[in-house]
């Protein structure tokens, strides 16, 4: 995995041109794949587990390329929900870094998102997969994964995040995300507000017909009942309404990922039909693969894990992702709990614990062993300031390993479950030491 790290994890250097001529000299193997790109600020990863399940329910073989990673780099590239094997990794990513390697553009080197966004188009390509559904990484217009048009584009969401390499304004990465939408493609979204006018004129101007979804819309999802098993909704499409669906992620927020899911996957079956590859869902498989749906790191519980108590991982590193956690928490009736929390610098931290504060939770700050963490003890200043007075304690700890914080968080008072949140690469840590799984070296 040494090739791949050296390039850099957490460094972003956004265009097109370096995957551009890396997939030319692959020989383009995104251009045999047909499916979807996902993008959006919160929910695209639950989109493409959700329309995945589904699909592999119905029969189809499907390739996806879920990020960023938790453990490994493998759970990178997965066909049919299952991750290469170690030996078919580093062959499709050693074919990747050959070519990559072979010449010295001016514009330098493939980065290492490039390069794994390279090896997953080409994995999934000589997989013959049916359908690929494809996760942006940040943004949409310069990210790796635009080089691809598999004839759907869809839009989960658009909130603030990444504002540095996506702008100020709502408008501004509303813009950035709706550029995945090509000529001739079918275009899904669940945005509204200020995030939804870039996506309509992007519609306008290339000619995309858009499936929108949400309240009042074609595609709608209605929470019926929340809990520890699940979501279970009454969800309305333009073929009819379909009571009591289970949807297997928690958190009522779910539900709107459920609508994108569902107008996402007859988007794909009309791109299907236009291309003359047929893609059927039928409601069984409907109803099977929603109730099947997993996805890792997000709302993920381990029962018993730490002393006996369970623990909640989620990746919630942005606001509206941590008004989500804490919304889903109230619904399962989950307070003054012990949280484990780390963040990445760049992140809107003061806003993330301020929209989990009212919840009262008992934090313990830690960091991941990477210059790019938040220290801990500034993690602690930020709650001081944040904590609201008379509803919840205004102190914290300190423990800047993770493993030892999700063991010191899990000795204090209460029989409730421990939270961990606030950035992905930290529920990563800790989920490594939960099942065992060895990060990459």
């Amino acid at each position: 995995m040494a090739g791949i790290r050296r390039r850099g994890r957490f460094g972003v250097s956004l265009g097109l041109a370096r995957i551009e001529r890396l997939l030319a000299g692959l020989d383009h193997p995104e251009r045999r794949l047909h499916g979807a790109l996902v993008a959006g600020t919160n929910g695209k990863g639950s989109v493409v587990a959700l329309a995945g399940a589904v699909l592999r329910a119905s029969g189809h073989t499907v390739g996806a390329m879920p990020k960023p990673h938790l453990v490994t780099y493998r759970e990178r590239i997965t066909i049919d929900g299952r991750m290469l094997s170690k030996a078919a990794f580093a062959a499709v990513v050693g074919r990747v870094l050959e070519e990559a390697d072979a010449g010295a553009p001016e514009d330098g080197p493939p980065t290492e998102f490039e390069v794994l966004t390279a090896a997953g188009f080409l994995a999934m390509a000589d997989a013959g997969v049916d359908l690929a559904l494809v996760e942006v990484g940040l943004g949409g217009r310069l990210d790796a994964t635009n080089a691809s048009d598999l004839g759907v584009a869809a839009i989960t969401t658009v909130a603030h995040d990444h504002e540095r390499h996506l702008g100020r304004t709502l408008a501004a990465i509303g813009r950035e995300k709706a550029a995945i939408i090509k000529p001739g493609d079918l275009a899904v979204t669940g945005a509204s507000g200020g995030g939804l006018q870039p996506i309509l004129a992007r519609c306008a101007e290339v000619g995309a017909p858009l499936r929108r979804t949400g309240r009042g819309q074609a595609w709608e999802a209605v929470v019926i009942e929340s809990g520890w098993e699940g979501v279970t909704v009454d969800l309305r499409t333009p073929e009819g309404r379909f009571a009591d669906v289970r949807v297997g992620l928690l958190g009522s927020h779910q539900a709107a990922n459920a609508a994108v899911a569902v107008a996402l996957l007859d988007a794909i079956r009309e791109d299907g039909a236009r291309r003359g590859r047929p893609v059927t869902v039928d409601e069984a498989t409907l109803r099977a693969g929603l109730a099947a749906a997993r996805w890792p790191g997000r709302l993920e519980r381990f029962p018993g894990a730490a002393a006996g108590r369970d623990v909640v991982l989620d990746g919630a590193h942005n606001p509206s992702g941590a008004r989500a956690l804490a919304r889903a928490l109230g619904e399962l009736g989950v307070r003054r709990f012990p949280l484990v929390f780390g963040a990445m610098r760049g992140k809107r931290v003061t806003a993330v614990l301020r929209a989990l504060a009212p919840l009262e939770p008992r934090p313990v700050f830690t960091a991941v062993a990477d210059p790019h963490a938040h220290r801990s003890d500034e993690l602690l200043r930020t709650w001081r300031h944040v904590a609201p007075e008379g509803r919840g304690p205004a102190t914290g700890i300190v423990e800047p390993d993770p493993e030892a914080a999700l063991a010191r968080a899990a000795s204090l008072p209460g029989h409730g479950p421990v939270v961990v949140a606030g950035s992905l690469y930290l529920v990563g840590a800790i989920r490594a030491g939960l099942t065992g799984e060895v990060p990459d070296p």
